[in-house]
């Protein structure tokens, strides 16, 4: 690098203070400065240091390059030469609004003033931070760059859109940026769209000549001649045999029951007990800061493709300017909330917790991609001022993995451990302990923790909620497969029970027109939970880039929801003699006695138990079956 050492100079300030400042002059003039200092700042996460690498022609791996990390890697400002301009220093800002450098105290901790020249580096939205800094070098008359990084990433997913065109997504990008810059007071803003890794795209050449012409630009005013050289230091039927077995389990409760109180009473409260599940109301939160990926995990817990109609919208630029409720599209008594990002312009931190309503809803995800914030250290201790429950998710992790993966040395297995680290020691320090740290990616929803993240939701809620959030789950895993399987066994139980009751009322053929109605509200009740219905197989192979007749294929034992009738039911009922036979009503009334007096109720309780539970078999083996395919390479 020009004949000098390329190791960074590490200080909290570069060495002198220009004229400039020292006097409090509005304009640049010469000084007793010998380097020119440009400070590389934004948000922790935005690709700071990637963009020091850049500009200095390194890759991130290199011996002599700018430490980059998935976790928050600059603590404290770094000095690194200029290849080409050996009295010119490229200074690494650590990032604004991390517990370490709080928005309120970072001016004055980085020395903001000491700096000839700005690049304020954003990645995925425009933040109130990014208006303090910016404000701040205008106040000091001095200029910036504003370099809107990762455009590689956000090029990426919005190539998933339909209608995906990469010019004018860079023109919304552009004047996304630019109108948010001017409405902060901001004039003439020079912006540069740049991909850190694909050097050659996008703004970057640009970037690179329009800074070596400021620079020229900025040594005539700012320095007096070197008198030596910049010296820099080191630095997822039943067998007969096993009736009796499984009806003495099952009939246990009931017998206990009616000891004490009459099947009507009894199936009141069965009753009441379907009608709370039917109705009860659940209501989960997204929040965290702008361009997170909230929209795009509201979409993934809702089972939709980002781009499909009623999917939260999702873009490169921030998109969520209000409160948005998603009811789940088969489940709509779960509602999914899509709330603003903290810290823009429009949703500032003092006013966000009342803006968005917060004490609402049941419970909240955290969602972060890059850095935790102080912003999600207010969000952890508001909620748990409301003694409600909060869980941290770090999304993006597709992401985080493909620039580890660049490093020589990559070892998935310690990147997961070094971010799951960071995430908890963050927690920690901002007196959250015993918060729970989630690692998700939203285009790998099998991976990392996404499945886990599912189950411990369930676990944490009452059972009415439980009930309803494990019905409105994707099916991700074996283990939401087993405890839908579950949910649905308690739910054959009190149909079946409801059923014997309207079997014991004598009126001829009653109870098979009953059985009827219930049994096929039930089948197709099933095929919604294990998501094997037309839209909902539909949906699952745009998410997971599947063919739909291929998933279609998978199911082998269960037929097509649509054909699911009370005609059909009844073709099924003449086929399963089985359930009437003499041998298990029998066996009934030797367990429960009370039922001999009931007029078809028995016979009825037997059909609909069997029958649920039979095609409950099959339709659990062609869901995993499905769940196999979809998820495969």
């Amino acid at each position: 690098m020009g004949g000098k050492s390329s190791t960074p100079v590490v200080s909290n300030k570069p060495k002198e203070k220009s004229v400039r400042e020292e006097e409090n002059l509005p304009d640049l003039t010469a000084s007793a400065k010998t380097t020119l200092d440009i400070a590389i700042t934004g948000l922790t996460g935005a690709g700071k240091s990637s963009l020091v690498n850049a500009l200095r022609g390194l890759s991130d791996f290199d011996e002599e390059a700018a430490k980059t990390d998935v976790i928050e890697g600059t603590t404290e400002p770094m000095g690194y030469p200029h290849p080409t301009f050996p009295d010119v220093t490229i200074w690494d800002l650590p990032g604004i609004g991390t517990l370490n450098f709080k928005a309120e105290e970072y001016l004055e901790r980085v020395n903001y003033s000491q700096y000839d020249f700005f690049i304020i580096v954003a990645s995925s939205s425009f933040t109130v931070n990014d208006i303090q800094l910016s404000q701040a070098i205008q106040k000091m008359k001095k200029q910036f760059y504003y370099v809107w990084s990762k455009m590689d990433i956000g090029i990426s997913s919005e190539k998933l859109n339909p209608d995906f065109n990469e010019e004018a997504t860079l023109q919304k990008t552009r004047k996304y940026c630019l109108d948010n810059l001017v409405e902060a007071g901001i004039s003439s803003p020079e912006i540069f769209l740049v991909s850190n890794w694909y050097r050659e795209k996008y703004d970057f050449p640009l970037l690179q000549r329009t800074l070596e012409n400021e620079i020229e630009a900025l040594k005539r005013l700012t320095l007096r001649p070197a008198d030596k050289a910049t010296k820099p230091s080191k630095g997822s039927r039943i067998h007969f045999i096993l009736l009796q077995k499984i009806l003495k389990i099952d009939l246990t409760k009931l017998k206990d029951d009616l000891m004490y109180r009459s099947l009507e009473e009894v199936t009141e409260d069965i009753r009441q007990e379907l009608e709370e599940l039917q109705n009860v109301k659940l209501d989960i939160a997204f929040t965290g800061v702008s361009g997170a990926g909230k929209s795009s995990l509201v979409n993934a817990l809702r089972g939709m493709d980002d781009y499909e109609e009623g999917a939260a919208k999702v873009g490169i630029t921030q998109t969520t300017m209000e409160c948005h409720a998603y009811p789940h599209p088969l489940f709509p008594n779960v509602t999914i909330w899509d709330l603003p990002g903290i810290g823009t312009p429009e949703f500032r931190p003092k006013e966000y917790l009342e803006k968005v309503n917060f004490s609402q809803y049941d419970f909240f995800m955290i969602v972060t991609s890059e850095r935790f914030t102080e912003n999600d250290a207010l969000l952890a201790h508001e909620i748990t001022k409301m003694k409600k429950t909060f869980y941290f998710v770090r999304s993006k992790m597709d992401v985080s993995m493909a620039a580890e993966i660049r490093n020589p040395n990559f070892n998935m297995d310690k990147s997961i451990q070094k971010i799951r680290r960071y995430c908890y020691d963050n927690l920690t320090k901002a007196g959250e302990s015993n918060s729970r740290v989630f690692l998700v990616s939203r285009r790998d929803l099998n991976m990392y923790d996404f499945p886990d993240l599912q189950e411990t939701l369930e676990s944490d809620l009452d059972d009415l909620k439980r009930h309803a959030l494990i019905l409105a789950m994707p099916l991700f895993s074996r283990k939401i497969l087993e405890k839908k399987k579950a949910a649905m066994e308690a739910l054959i139980w009190k149909l079946a029970i409801v059923s014997c009751a309207i079997g014991a009322i004598p009126v001829p053929g009653l109870s098979l027109v009953c059985d009827l109605g219930i049994l096929a509200g039930a089948l197709l009740h099933f095929y919604k939970v294990f998501g094997l219905d037309e839209e909902s197989l539909r949906r699952v192979a745009k998410v997971f880039g599947k063919d739909y007749q291929v998933l279609k294929a998978a199911i082998k034992k269960s037929p097509m929801s649509s054909e699911i009738t009370p005609k059909f039911v009844a073709g099924l009922l003449a086929r399963s003699l089985l359930c009437v036979s003499l041998t298990v009503i029998e066996l009934v009334l030797d367990f429960i006695p009370v039922l001999g007096s009931l007029f078809g109720g028995v016979s009825s309780f037997i059909t609909t138990f069997f029958m649920l539970r039979s095609f409950l078999k099959d339709i659990v083996e062609d869901a995993e079956n499905v769940r196999a395919k979809a998820t495969e390479p």
